[in-house]
């Protein structure tokens, strides 16, 4: 969304209502310094106040995202327009999500084994009495086991799974992605479509590519 354009839109639309921005501001519990920020493309309007702003401006919320008044024959076009957008956001979203899925994932890891080395190398070297290497490996699996947690929370809410039988891309359970026999990020599971079981791929997009 072209935040610039519907700043100049939210401007023009208020201006046709006589009104400035304190007095928008105003009607809308918030600060002139908040109505300031839409109108330079700075800030956008909180969805929570979106649709009294729509009625306040004489517009619906489909012209304030889109920045312009639409007309009924553009209506669908833009529709798909902003549908794509979206598409696009939350793909950009999955992406950054499963990366850091990866650096949970690897400081889960060290967080794991670090500690297992030192308690370890001090009970050999008679350093520590063996219950206080225990408290020490308990010390790193706890924090571990959370950010393992996370990891596969992440792992199942971001992209989609795909059948390699009918192609279907779904987002799984939580406990179909834990208990499912797993090569990376591609897991033996059964599909809600056609319920066959096979080895599935993790994909970031819902529908395939035409390309």
């Amino acid at each position: 969304m072209d935040q610039v354009k519907i700043g100049k839109f939210i401007a023009e639309c208020r201006k046709k209502e006589n009104m400035t921005q304190m007095q928008l501001a105003e009607k809308l519990g918030i600060t002139d310094r908040a109505v300031s920020k839409w109108e330079t493309g700075r800030a956008m309007p909180d969805s929570s106040i979106m649709l009294e702003l729509c009625g306040i401006l004489g517009i619906n919320v489909n012209d304030l995202l889109s920045g312009e008044v639409v007309t009924m024959e553009n209506y669908n076009k833009e529709m798909e327009k902003k549908l794509l957008e979206l598409i696009k956001e939350k793909e950009q979203a999955d992406k950054r999500l499963l990366t850091l899925e990866w650096i949970i994932g690897i400081l889960s890891l060290i967080i794991m084994i670090v500690p297992c080395i030192v308690a370890s190398y001090c009970t050999d070297a008679g350093i520590i009495e063996e219950w206080k290497a225990v408290l020490i490996i308990f010390s790193g699996m706890i924090p571990a086991l959370v950010g393992i947690f996370f990891a596969m929370k992440i792992e199942q809410v971001a992209g989609y799974y795909e059948c390699k039988h009918c192609g279907h891309r779904y987002v799984p359970t939580f406990k179909a992605i834990t208990f499912a026999p797993h090569m990376g990020r591609t897991r033996h599971m059964k599909c809600p479509e056609c319920g066959k079981k096979s080895w599935q791929k993790k994909v970031i997009s819902k529908e395939k590519s035409d390309l």
